[in-house]
């Protein structure tokens, strides 16, 4: 029951933010907020909004199998942060764009354009249905199950939370609920440190000294060139995944474009991006004193890292512990992956939204299509994830990256080409190009294992963007200079 009143207290916050930030909201104020957000609010926001609910369950867990390796890949993220503030802002501020894939239509032709906004539809619709699934099943188990309530009815529902509080506003209430989100998650994540520490009977220090001192707490794989942990694969990879998962991503940089100047903008992505950082590596200290705690108490280590934290709420090394403090991990999880869950999912329903409706249809000012268009990717996004629900089997967390590697990847060879080079190329033939290459990609990926031993990591985003600027040159040619 106390979860209940706390998810409809965070709900009742959210509804009252959006009501406030939707006075008088209009398409502009959906799609742009009218270039009006104070750029450390969109930054505290976008930190919430880049940690999802996966990372919140999978992040922890992580540290059993590859220790704190992950650091490695976030170190890349700083890099790719870099990149995106001061080569993609920029010419996104130039042209005062509110999709960015608009910038394909001038500089490569329409169907460039039209490829790289449905291949952003696509992999946006998977990768955030596979975020928020988490979200689904914390609050199937901990709540919908005590009522009988089935777990079709517990998507829809919070579908329609996302929906209620976004239909007006758009991307102007979610820097406002973003904000409260991020807040509501690392109070959580904190809270939850906290009271493993008090279980383990540690001090501040001795929780610091600790964690130093398990192995599990290597960062660095600089000797071994095959593994997927190899530092130089993992900081080439993180700083690619940023530049495509957030620069050239509509729902990222559309609440970046809020921001009233591009010096902002910039100021806004420095220090979300440097935040990242010791962010994540909470959530792996978190995992390490888990894994400890577990230990200390003779609690076998789950077969599933994605367990590890979940074992943590259900009980288990809680035996000695209050009623009361069961319910309050029970309840700061749960706020914490809603929280979480949700700063990811209502931003990604507005990207699409705002993309298929400039993108797509090319309407950016008919205020009844974005009405319509909106409730029709609410219903799109609760339907995928009942079909996640029925495929899934793997790290949940190493799934969004794969799907990101595939479906992402013509997208960095499209705007590669474009910034890069001033050829023309032959426009009609770009969709078969950015078809052809993830298919190209997964037969190279199957090859490797097959003849060498070798799988592709996160690497595999570069090999697909490598393959599709790559058919792109081979149907180019020199642009005529005006006489």
């Amino acid at each position: 029951m106390i979860v209940i009143l706390t998810l409809i207290l965070y709900f009742a916050a959210l509804f009252v933010l959006s009501r406030w930030s939707s006075r008088h909201a209009s398409n502009d104020t959906f799609f742009r907020g009218e270039r009006r957000s104070p750029w450390r609010m969109v930054a505290f926001g976008m930190i919430g909004a880049s940690i999802s609910g996966v990372t919140f369950v999978s992040v922890p867990g992580m540290v059993l199998g590859s220790g704190m390796t992950y650091l490695q890949l976030c170190l890349g993220f700083i890099l790719g942060y870099l990149a995106v503030a001061f080569v993609l802002l920029p010419v996104y501020y130039k042209l005062n764009l509110t999709s960015i894939y608009t910038y394909l239509d001038g500089r490569l032709g329409e169907r460039s354009y039209l490829t790289g906004a449905g291949f952003f539809l696509l992999s946006k619709m998977i990768g955030t249905a596979v975020k928020f699934y988490v979200a689904c099943l914390i609050v199937q188990q901990f709540v919908m199950d005590d009522l009988g309530l089935p777990f079709a009815l517990t998507v829809c529902a919070l579908v329609l939370l996302i929906w209620l509080y976004t239909h007006r506003g758009g991307v102007r209430t979610l820097v406002f609920t973003d904000s409260l989100q991020t807040l509501c998650l690392f109070t959580s994540l904190l809270l939850i440190i906290y009271i493993v520490m008090t279980q383990m009977g540690l001090t501040l220090g001795e929780a610091a000294s600790a964690i130093l001192g398990d192995e599990r707490s290597r960062i660095f794989v600089m000797d071994d060139w095959v593994s997927r942990q190899n530092f130089w694969k993992q900081l080439l990879s993180g700083a690619f995944i940023v530049v495509v998962m957030t620069g050239l991503d509509q729902d990222m940089m559309q609440k970046n474009l809020t921001c009233r100047t591009l010096r902002e903008a910039q100021k806004n992505m420095c220090t979300y991006g440097m935040c990242f950082l010791p962010a994540n590596l909470l959530f792996l200290c978190l995992g390490v004193l888990l894994a400890q705690l577990f230990e200390s108490q003779g609690v076998s280590l789950p077969a599933r890292s994605d367990e590890l934290l979940p074992m943590f709420v259900q009980g288990t090394a809680l035996a000695q512990s209050s009623a009361f403090q069961h319910q309050l991990v029970l309840v700061l999880f749960t706020l914490g992956i809603v929280a979480a869950s949700f700063s990811s999912a209502d931003s990604a329903l507005t990207a699409l939204t705002t993309s298929y409706c400039v993108d797509i249809r090319q309407r950016p000012t008919d205020e009844r299509l974005r009405r319509r268009v909106h409730i029709v990717m609410c219903l799109l996004f609760a339907l995928t994830i009942l079909i996640i629900r029925a495929v899934n089997s793997s790290s949940l967390i190493d799934a969004i990256y794969t799907i990101v590697s595939y479906t992402y990847g013509p997208l960095l060879g499209l705007f590669a080409f474009g910034l890069f080079t001033r050829r023309s190329v032959r426009d009609g033939l770009v969709p078969l190009v950015c078809i052809l290459s993830p298919l190209l990609s997964y037969a190279l990926d199957l090859l490797c294992q097959h003849s060498f031993g070798y799988r592709f990591g996160y690497e595999l985003l570069l090999l697909n963007g490598l393959l599709t600027f790559t058919g792109l040159w081979l149907l180019s040619y020199k642009k005529q200079q005006d006489n």
